[in-house]
């Protein structure tokens, strides 16, 4: 097994880190550390490394360990069969991936029944030693008269030579070195190609005659000929050069053009057509699928990561409108923190229907009588259009108010799960729906985490990839979002605070039960919660915020293990605890003043935490969602027939995807800006260019209203 000196070397050299912080890194994470708590609270330690790079340094940890559990479990398997030699021993010792390691052992690899096999069974392998020796001046026919048995099926010299040169192809085969030369071969050359499986018009239509090489094929493309050859609409391959490949192989293994050598040639070039190039083909395909899958995820997780971290738009009691035709529009008003005040139905989007919009405006202007509401959140889904419609026909009669379409994403999962259902277990799904809606304009963050990632729609092909690496992913992307903007534990619900560092889903319910009996009037009061152990509290409770403490300093991100440190750095420059409520505008100056490294060394830590110890201190449990743009609220409508070319728009980007990006323009249809019209430079992906819940300038270049598409660009001509 590696030794852990060796992983700090190996994770040094590929994340261009110091090996004290990598050794400190895995030291913190074998200790039970979770990324949030390393990445905030460890910085003296790990040399300030953010959350994102921990995370890779794990997965990556994970990966090494793997491979030598995968290493022993194939040296012990080589010992027992009796064949690990010195210096097979040495090559698996050195192998350095899992395809590697996979290569050395496959010789050895118990088979299914093969031709080899079956050759083997009929006494034919002295014959195909005898050939791989490849004498020049011996006679292969007559040496294969000695192999004949009809007994065993082996009627005559051809059958025996056929016999021993399937024993060759399959020890061509597994060659490990050779499979490793191909492999790359076929990385650097191979051409993916996909055609049509059927004369059937359909989505992958772009697919049906296709080319593009295997080591500059985009992520997307990839995973969309995947997703075409399994619905059978296309037929998926890699080209190469049979000669070229021939060639290779022959060389690898023949010398020479005796007789014998020739016969070994022969079964070279059966080795690639029949064994190497089918199965070589599978590894490059899983290769392809497995980068695309990286790339697709990371797509996802970054705009899942900029979706959670939207603004909230606070301080608005807002009307959330879950729109419908048959059933009506759902209606839920909800208070500035969330608080549902009232429920209604709305019947207004069947055209005719006057006396059900006469009832539904006499609804809706009562409730922003009643509860002042300023707000309007109406879901993106059906009747999403004429719900927007009518409830602008409204705004002149509702001062101060305006509205917002909201992606319904999820929403209807959320409303139909158990934990909606314990929320409000008197309301059914739609209800549920509407408040949600309504929320997750209020605070997307805290709305969200209560649905799957996966459901939230932000990414492209999800259902294509790897679910295990998915989840793992976006859910690692809602914990750093969580633990970035910090929890207020007394109006949290269980499904945010279960995101916390150190806080899973049953701990998160203890908090909310002893909440609910006692109150939490302070962080140290988080100890008497039970199960809440003193590792759980040490990882929990700095991004936990309890503002109505008697401390304020439970109301900032600084750890309650630094607030004898923080109280000396009040009492340094002069400051009482008191002061920290209303934020200490001047305390960075001043402390530059007094001498950092000075008032850290009284204080007894290092420069990163007393720099975050300042930062909490000049503007306690600062949200870093407010520094961002707010979403765009709207008090006019506008249809896709009104659009017309070279019209300028203001939008919000909905979803990035790897050949654009989809905004909201306001028409209830998404329109796309293709990468190319996202800059006058060169990019190679949108991400550089936009994020998800970005407010952009673009203009209409074309709208095809009855394909629903709009085409738009960031870049005025």
């Amino acid at each position: 097994m590696t030794e852990m000196s060796d992983y700090v070397s190996l994770l040094a050299e590929q994340f261009g880190l110091r090996r004290e912080q990598v050794k400190a890194v895995i030291e913190l994470l074998d200790a039970g550390n979770t990324i949030p708590f390393i990445a905030r609270y460890r910085k003296e330690a790990t040399g300030s490394l953010d959350d994102q790079v921990l995370r890779e340094v794990s997965e990556r940890l994970a990966y090494l360990r793997g491979l030598d559990k995968r290493r022993e479990e194939i040296l012990s398997s080589l010992s027992e069969l009796g064949v690990l030699t010195e210096e097979l021993k040495d090559q698996v010792g050195r192998a350095a991936t899992l395809s590697e390691l996979e290569d050395l052992y496959r010789p050895f690899r118990p088979k299914r029944r093969t031709r080899a096999t079956i050759a083997r069974e009929r006494g034919l392998e002295g014959l195909a030693n005898w050939l791989m020796v490849q004498p020049l001046r011996g006679d292969p026919w007559a040496k294969a008269a000695e192999f004949v048995h009809p007994e065993k099926d082996v009627p005559d010299a051809e059958a025996a030579l056929d016999g021993a040169k399937d024993i060759i192809a399959e020890m061509v085969s597994d060659d490990a070195a050779l499979r490793k030369q191909l492999r790359e071969m076929m990385t650097r050359e191979g051409i993916l190609t996909s055609r049509a499986a059927k004369e059937e018009d359909s989505v992958y239509r772009n697919y049906y005659d296709y080319r593009e090489p295997v080591r500059t094929i985009a992520a997307h493309r990839i995973l969309a000929v995947n997703r075409g050859e399994r619905e059978e609409f296309l037929k998926v391959g890699i080209e190469i050069s049979d000669e070229k490949m021939m060639m290779t192989v022959r060389s690898a293994f023949q010398r020479g053009q005796s007789p014998a050598a020739q016969m070994v040639g022969e079964a070279c070039d059966d080795a690639w057509t029949r064994l190497l190039y089918p199965s070589l083909e599978r590894e490059i395909r899983g290769l392809l699928t497995d980068r695309a899958n990286v790339s697709a995820i990371k797509v996802f997780s970054d705009n899942l990561h900029q979706l959670l971290m939207q603004p909230p738009i606070r301080g608005k009691v807002t009307l959330g409108v879950d729109p419908g035709f048959r059933t009506g529009c759902k209606l839920a008003v909800v208070d500035e923190n969330g608080k549902v005040l009232d429920t209604g139905v709305g019947h207004f989007t069947l055209p005719g229907s006057e006396a059900g919009k006469a009832a539904a405006a006499k609804l809706i202007k009562g409730f922003a009588k009643k509860y002042g509401i300023t707000a309007i959140a109406i879901g993106n889904g059906t009747a999403s259009r004429e719900s927007e419609q009518f409830i602008v026909s409204l705004l002149p009669e509702l001062p101060g108010a305006a509205y917002m379409i909201v992606s319904e994403a999820g929403a209807s999962v959320y409303s139909a799960s158990k934990l909606a259902a314990e929320e409000f277990p008197d309301f059914d799904v739609t209800q549920r729906s509407a408040v949600s809606i309504a929320r997750r304009m209020q605070d997307p963050l805290a709305e969200l985490v209560k649905i799957d990632p996966k459901a939230i729609g932000v990414g492209q092909y999800q259902h294509d990839l790897k679910q295990n690496e998915l989840t793992a992913a976006l859910d690692g992307v809602v914990e750093q979002c969580v633990n970035q903007v910090g929890v207020e534990v007394s109006t949290a619900s269980a499904a945010l605070l279960s995101h916390v560092a150190g806080i899973g889903p049953a701990l998160a319910k203890n908090i909310v039960a002893y909440r609910e009996e006692n109150g939490i009037s302070s962080r140290a009061a988080l100890k008497k919660v039970p199960k809440l152990g003193p590792k759980a509290f040490e990882q929990c409770a700095g991004f936990l915020r309890v503002r109505d403490s008697k401390n304020p300093l439970d109301a900032t991100a600084v750890h309650p293990e630094s607030y004898e440190a923080a109280r000396t750095v009040l009492g340094s420059l002069g400051y009482k605890p008191e002061e920290i409520r209303g934020g200490i505008a001047q305390v960075a100056a001043r402390a530059r003043e007094y001498g950092m490294e000075k008032l850290a060394e009284e204080a007894g830590i290092g420069l990163p935490t007393l720099q975050d110890i300042l930062s909490e201190l000049q503007k306690p449990g600062r949200d870093p969602r407010d520094e961002l743009p707010k979403p765009v609220l709207r008090t006019d409508v506008l249809d896709i027939k009104d659009l017309t070319p070279g019209m300028e728009l203001t939008g919000t980007v909905r979803n990035v995807i790897d050949f654009g990006a989809f905004v909201d323009i306001g028409v209830h249809q998404d329109g796309l800006v293709h990468i190319s019209r996202m800059s006058k430079k060169f990019i190679r992906h949108p991400s550089e260019v936009v994020s998800v819940g970005d407010v952009v300038k673009v203009w209409v270049i074309s709208v095809e209203p009855e394909k629903k598409r709009i085409a738009l660009t960031m870049v005025k001509d």
